[in-house]
């Protein structure tokens, strides 16, 4: 998801810091013995319901405490490292805010769980995960993060649109070969309306595949350099200027200004507002996104459905995953308690209870993706969007923000760049050359840093 650090007085961290050291402390007394851990949440609701399982949990472990700290969402990372350098860290916490996890092991936050999966035998599949998940967040081989929630991506649709232009619905099934992006094109010219009247305009696509950098892998381009994957999420070049990399931006751009058949930004920020959601207008056929999308789903005027991501020129990236795992800091002082809490919240009823409670995260424990599948209908056929989860996380790769170290300035960079293909009159040929070079700079800059510290 889109995230966004803002700075925090020093009165403020001051105050956060004094107020969590007694939540962060032993609490051990003579007559329960017992302890206390505290998990680190950004303060929205499909994070803090976490609150409520609080009381089940300690009802089953009678010598465990669990205290939810908050902070604001802008702030989730300033304060989270401030608890840290005043050694009140909190137990439990994933990357929530702006830094990824791969940053959390560069600053060296994160507890080695190796020993403790070992020790209580943990097997993926005994919480209804595939090994692939779980090692997501296995570095050289040792446990740092067990995934909790689990979004996909996926296209929702407006059927009505579809109804009234005489267009079969795109399939729901990841494994149905003519469901190509050539084929969603040719449904979307069919769906438009171009006009320079925002009241009268309609368009077939919101294509919102990842973030600027990301999205170009779908169409078959290498952003960043192999060792990436290799060295921690370190990349050492990017390729923004190769061949594939330029057509695929001018192919996204042209979707916009020549096919026309995707919003501007002129046109969402006229018609659903600053950051509004075109497709919620009703005058946009298809959306394709994280599944997050489907919050609103009952709140629209018109039937909706959803479909699988069309196949692309990428056979390793047709979705995007955004897999959260919960870990453990460092200076965790209870980490066998900490790892207790996790493990119970990757139970089937806890996780079935958690979509509910969060009105709809996606389990990582498909042993609870029934209840994620229903939580929608009947605006969302349970069936359907069981296929779309189901071949999303067969296809699916994951998210950049999760896996590259310091993205967050990087993605700074390529999108005030890449911001200027919005313009009408832009061209990836001329923008391409300047971004490349603005982004291996920076690399070289990030990474002389880190082999220094």
């Amino acid at each position: 998801m889109k995230k966004s650090m803002l700075s925090v007085s020093s009165l403020a961290v001051m105050l956060v810091v004094s107020s969590v050291v007694t939540g962060c402390s032993d609490t051990k007394s003579d007559n329960d013995k017992s302890v206390t851990i505290t998990q680190f949440v950004p303060d929205l609701p499909d994070k803090t319901f976490v609150e409520q399982l609080v009381p089940d949990f300690e009802a089953a472990h009678p010598n465990i405490k669990v205290k939810i700290m908050k902070a604001p969402y802008s702030e989730f990372d300033s304060k989270l490292q401030s608890l840290v350098a005043a050694g009140t860290a909190p137990d439990v916490t994933s990357h929530w805010g702006e830094m990824g996890f791969i940053e959390f092991m560069d600053k060296g936050m994160l507890r080695d769980m190796t020993d403790l999966v070992q020790a209580d035998n943990f097997k993926a599949a005994d919480y209804g995960m595939s090994d692939d998940v779980l090692n997501i967040y296995k570095i050289d081989g040792k446990n740092y993060g067990i995934p909790v929630y689990s979004y996909t991506s996926l296209m929702i649709y407006n059927k009505d649109m579809f109804d009234k232009a005489g267009i079969p619905y795109p399939p729901s099934d990841f494994e149905d070969k003519s469901w190509t992006f050539d084929k969603m094109m040719e449904v979307a010219k069919k769906l438009s309306k171009p006009s320079d009247d925002p009241e009268k305009a309609q368009f077939g696509v919101d294509w919102g595949w990842a973030e600027k950098d990301m999205r170009l892998i779908y169409f078959g381009a290498k952003v960043y350099s192999e060792d990436t994957w290799k060295n921690g999420g370190h990349p050492t070049a990017s390729y923004f200027n190769s061949p594939e990399a330029v057509k695929a931006n001018q192919r996204l751009h042209d979707m916009i200004y020549t096919d026309k058949v995707m919003p501007s930004k002129e046109f969402t920020k006229a018609v659903a507002g600053q950051g509004g959601d075109p497709f919620a207008t009703g005058k946009v056929g298809m959306s394709v996104a994280g599944a997050w999308i489907l919050a609103s789903v009952k709140d629209y005027s018109f039937k909706v459905g959803v479909a699988a991501v069309p196949i692309g020129y990428n056979d390793k990236a047709r979705d995007v995953l955004y897999i959260d795992p919960l870990v453990i800091l460092k200076d965790s002082k209870h980490p066998k308690e900490a790892y207790e809490w996790i493990k119970f919240q990757l139970q089937k009823n806890v996780q079935e209870k958690a979509i509910e409670l969060s009105g709809g995260t996606p389990p990582s424990n498909e042993q609870a993706a029934e209840k994620y599948y229903n939580l929608y209908a009947p605006a969302i056929d349970p069936k359907d969007l069981k296929k779309v989860v189901e071949g999303g996380l067969k296809y699916g790769t994951e998210s950049y923000n999760h896996l590259i170290s310091n993205y967050s300035h990087i993605l700074d960079v390529v999108n005030n760049e890449m911001d200027q293909m919005d313009n009408e009159k832009a061209n990836a040929t001329t923008i391409s050359p300047v971004l490349d070079k603005k982004v291996n700079d920076l690399l070289t800059e990030l990474n002389a840093k880190y082999k220094k510290n």
